[in-house]
């Protein structure tokens, strides 16, 4: 079913002696306010490492338990053979996919993107549209063209790490390719700057908004996918060699009662021991408790709070026994027994 409750989330990992987000601008650096010292990261970062999660699973994982999806999901947003595909060929693509599957005949993606069937199919295939939404140009080979477009019922801000955050001295690197002929571009390698942090302990806010699930259509299932994806695909995704070290130490998912609560940015109410001199997560003390007290505070509105810790991570599994005591046991639920069920294959 669409959901109909509204939900905020917080989202906690670390990056350790990697770049979590690189800024093209800045030679590819850490992306960083300078005048904080906070290591900054992209919602949009965020969202890529979702997106290919989702790409690398066995399309049976979908409509197995314990998603048990009516058809497998793709993304919208993809490389289809390492190459970038643009807007119009990714629609168009799904729209002779549509044709095929329902033996419709062949006709433009404009006259196809008129109906209301093919719109209602690429929302049940495509999880990040539910998600995150999407702008999808229609007939732009014609001229201005038009568009079909979702705001996506669940929105990141960009990350921000709690500490002040050392950026390590770039050392140069180069890069050498098998098969370079005489004369060809990179003959002899190329060179650049590897930047890298420290440590740097990284906190997003998200909301989920039922408002906005009634344009796409997100479902329950969706939202639980999503914990679910937050945790693992940092693991398992960002493994290549400037990604490598970061490490999911928090999810939280407070779902309120109707559609009309939102309570606020979470990360205001975190208080970091020490913010200065961090080199692992042994080293961050984390207080949960104003966050505690004001959920407290505000418990009629709360219909339940998912949570997931790293075992690591002991500030946030004292959370998980905090929560329960004061919420109630029967509110707060542990996102590990769903998880210990997923057998999703790449």
């Amino acid at each position: 079913m669409t959901i109909e409750r509204n939900s905020e989330i917080l989202f906690l990992y670390d990056a350790r002696l990697c770049n979590p987000n690189g800024d093209p601008d800045e030679e590819n650096r850490p992306r960083m306010d300078y005048e904080s010292g906070r290591n900054l990261v992209s919602d949009v970062r965020l969202k890529r490492y979702l997106r290919d999660y989702w790409i690398a699973w066995d399309p049976n994982a979908w409509t197995a338990k314990p998603w048990e999806y009516v058809v497998p999901q793709d993304v919208w947003v993809r490389t289809v053979g390492g190459s970038v595909v643009s807007a119009k060929q990714r629609i168009d693509s799904l729209a002779q996919g549509f044709l095929q599957e329902t033996g419709g005949k062949k006709r433009s993606t404009k006259d196809v993107a008129k109906e209301e069937t093919f719109r209602q199919w690429l929302l049940e295939r495509l999880i990040d549209v539910r998600l995150f939404g999407a702008t999808m140009p229609i007939g732009s080979e014609e001229g201005a063209g038009g568009h079909i477009t979702y705001t996506g019922p669940v929105q990141f801000s960009w990350g921000y790490s709690l500490n002040r955050v050392e950026i390590l001295p770039s050392s140069t690197i180069t890069s050498h390719f098998a098969g370079r002929e005489r004369g060809e571009k990179g003959e002899y390698g190329t060179m650049g700057k590897d930047w890298r942090v420290k440590y740097s302990f990284l906190a997003f806010y998200g909301l989920v908004s039922a408002w906005r699930a009634r344009e796409t259509g997100l479902l329950d299932t969706d939202v639980k996918l999503l914990g679910h994806s937050l945790i693992n695909s940092l693991p398992l995704i960002a493994t290549s060699r400037s990604k490598i070290g970061q490490t999911p130490r928090l999810y939280l998912r407070v779902e309120y009662k109707d559609d009309a609560t939102f309570l606020g940015d979470f990360r205001t109410r975190l208080r970091l021991g020490k913010d200065e001199g961090l080199e692992s997560i042994a080293d961050v003390s984390l207080d949960f408790s104003p966050l505690v007290e004001w959920l407290k505070g505000h418990q009629d509105a709360i219909q339940r709070a998912v949570v997931w810790a790293h075992d690591e991570f002991d500030p946030g599994v004292t959370l998980i026994t905090t929560l329960k005591r004061e919420l109630g046991e029967d509110v707060v639920q542990d996102l590990d027994d769903l998880m210990n069920k997923i057998q999703a294959s790449s």
